[in-house]
């Protein structure tokens, strides 16, 4: 995958991303939400907000920046966006203009799957995480420990051709990340390939 060939899929993924996605994923997206644990005052970085369907499930006084590569889905995010304290950016969540150590919590929310490295996207928003911050990430992964067999490379293909990517491991993803702790790793859809995981990071000492 590639960006500009992501920015061609959610460009009509767009047109119906919120019709089908409530719908699937609506309840596992609402338990990452949940499980950040946000409080009035802090600040929340939503790499890949898309459409900003997670926008209307974050708590009253968190200050929300959600970035995402694709106009076309930040269009749609706007109207979500109404009355909130959100500001929404055009960005490569693979390269984010913040300074390090910005952001109270960050949720990674079905993203780390479609951006075309999804370990340099992590990389990125744990750099903008404050020490003592946390982060969730709810997503599909490969297990740990399987092989890749020839159904699971074919399901892969056609999978990314969709924009998204079933094949990636969760340890690759964070390898290398300072200071993580995973404090809550939770099964959830398809019998515990996708998972919400709560990732601590810690002081500086």
């Amino acid at each position: 995958m590639d960006n500009q060939r992501n920015l061609k899929i959610y460009r009509l993924w767009s047109f119906v991303y919120d019709a089908w996605i409530p719908v699937l994923y609506g309840r596992a997206r609402r338990r990452a939400i949940a499980m950040l644990d946000l409080r009035s005052g802090e600040r929340l970085l939503i790499p890949g907000v898309g459409t900003g369907l997670d926008l209307p499930h974050i708590p009253p006084g968190v200050s929300v920046v959600g970035v995402d590569l694709s106009p076309d889905m930040l269009a749609k995010a706007r109207d979500k966006a109404q009355g909130r304290d959100v500001t929404l950016l055009e960005m490569d969540i693979q390269a984010l203009d913040f300074p390090a150590a910005s952001f109270d919590a960050v949720l990674f929310n079905l993203i780390l799957s479609v951006v075309p490295d999804g370990a340099q996207a992590f990389r990125e928003g744990w750099r903008a995480l404050k020490p003592g911050g946390r982060a969730v990430i709810f997503d599909k992964f490969l297990p740990e420990g399987s092989a890749l067999t020839p159904a699971r490379l074919m399901v892969g293909r056609i999978a990314r051709a969709m924009g998204t990517d079933p094949n990636r491991r969760l340890s690759d993803i964070v390898h290398g990340a300072t200071g993580l702790t995973i404090a809550r790793d939770e099964p959830s859809l398809l019998r515990g390939q996708y998972r919400i995981l709560l990732v601590q990071k810690g002081k500086r000492p």
